[in-house]
């Protein structure tokens, strides 16, 4: 039988990266404290610290998707599925 990975949540993860990159406390220590690898650990670091440098650049109006466009691409997506679903329903009963 296989083994089930453990799924963390955001928050631990956070948490736990937070602490590694204080460099309070070793790595080796966290891990035997959150009962995670310390790889895991490492990468969750990295993951902070690659994740910082977004966190304060400017977000400008054409980064961010307008939902007046993104609504009318998703109805008539809507529209051509309905055309389709009802192509194959009229081809099931013919």
């Amino acid at each position: 039988m296989g083994q089930v990975r453990k799924r963390y949540s955001a928050a631990f993860k956070s948490k736990v990266a937070l602490e590694a990159a204080k460099q309070q406390k070793t790595v080796s220590d966290l891990a035997k404290e959150h009962q995670v690898h310390p790889v895991q650990i490492r990468l969750w670091k990295k993951q902070l610290l690659d994740g910082l440098e977004g966190l304060f650049e400017p977000v400008s109006a054409s980064d961010r998707p307008d939902p007046d466009k993104l609504q009318a691409e998703l109805y008539e997506q809507i529209g051509r599925l309905q055309m389709e679903l009802a192509w194959v329903k009229k081809k099931l009963d013919g």
